[in-house]
Formats: structure tokens, sequence, C-alpha cells
């Protein structure tokens, strides 16, 4: 029976676990975001906006050592999409719900952000092939931003936390659109969203 429990961890590799320390730092954030919203602590917003470049320096790190390591596998690469939509698709999003961003048109841009995100790493899943280098067998762009780069809107929040600009004093208002409410900042996701899924947008990788 142990051995059942536990032959799946045996066919990971060193840098698996560094992507599962990925997924727990977005799962935390998701959960301390939720605390925030219960205890209005920013203590606990601060907390959950720091776990997002910790998730990306893991993301990063997984990389690297299964480069070095030359353990590249499915499971991996499957592992690598999961947690980088908990970490850099979800969490920013519950983040920005805890912050304010709670209008029907918000939840519409943060739910378009997080739909932009899935689809960005499944197209990159079933698109790398195609867009490796002959020779050296690995991608050297990406097609649309990296969901990665949601750390700035993160960063964002915490600036705004950081300034007492949460809520009612988030920067640019509250707009009334029909029987739902919109707040501008809600838009700087959709842009995010929609630059991940652009076809056009070649940003090498390094």
């Amino acid at each position: 029976m142990p051995q059942r429990h536990f032959s799946m961890v045996r066919d990971f590799h060193l840098a698996d676990f560094f992507t599962l320390g990925n997924a727990a730092c977005g799962a935390g954030a998701i959960l301390l975001a939720m605390l925030f919203l219960a205890s209005g602590e920013r203590a606990h917003f601060h907390l959950a906006a720091a776990l997002a470049p910790a998730a990306l320096v893991l993301d990063v790190l997984d990389g690297r050592i299964a480069r070095a390591r030359h353990q590249h596998s499915p499971l991996g690469r499957e592992l690598d999409s999961l947690a980088d939509v908990i970490s850099f698709g979800m969490a920013p999003a519950a983040l920005a719900f805890a912050a304010g961003l709670r209008g029907g048109w918000d939840a519409t841009c943060l739910l378009y952000f997080v739909c932009c995100g899935v689809s960005r790493l499944a197209r990159y899943n079933v698109s790398g092939e195609q867009l490796a280098d002959s020779d050296s067998g690995k991608v050297k762009y990406f097609e649309g931003t990296p969901i990665p780069t949601s750390v700035v809107l993160v960063a964002l929040l915490a600036w705004a936390a950081w300034q007492d600009r949460l809520g009612a004093n988030l920067w640019g208002g509250v707009l009334a659109l029909g029987p739902w409410d919109l707040h501008p900042l809600a838009l700087l996701f959709v842009l995010s969203g929609s630059l991940m899924i652009s076809k056009t947008l070649r940003i090498p990788k390094f």
C-alpha cells in the first residue's frame, strides 16, 4: 500500500518539486486574499502579494534545473502549466477581487484574464515543438506575453495597498455602466490577458 501511494512521487524530478513550490505559493496567495477579505488586515494582503515574486523565482528555477539536469518530461511540463495557472492566473485575480475589483464588469475582466492565461499556456504546450529551433531544440521566442508577467499587476496592487488605495479608494474610482460597476483599474487585466493571447507579439525567450 505505501508503495502505491508514493509511486508517483518517485517519478518526480528535482525540478518538479520547485514547480510544486510555485503552485503552493499561488494557492497560499489565494488563501491569504480570502483571509484579507475576512480580517481587513493589510498585512495579509501584502503577504499574499509577496508570494507572487516567490512563485516567479521558483518558476525560473524549475526550468533552469530541468535544463541543467536534462530531466524534461511531459509530467513536468503539465505540472508547470498547472502551477502557472494558479500562481499567475488565479492568484492575481483573487488579489484584485480582494483589493476591491468586485463590480460585475470587474469580475468579467478578471474572468477574461484567467481564461486568456489558461489559453496561453495550452497554446504554448501544443505549439512549443513547432516554435523550437531545429538545431538546439529550444523555443527561441514566446507568442504573446508569458503568463508570469502578471506579477506586474500584483506589484501594482501591492503598491495600492501600501498607499491605502484599496476598496473605495482604488485609483480611477468606479463607473456605473448599465446594471454593473466597473473600476477602470480592471481594464489592466483585460490588457494583460489580450497581450498573452496575441499571436503577433513575439517575446524572445532567454
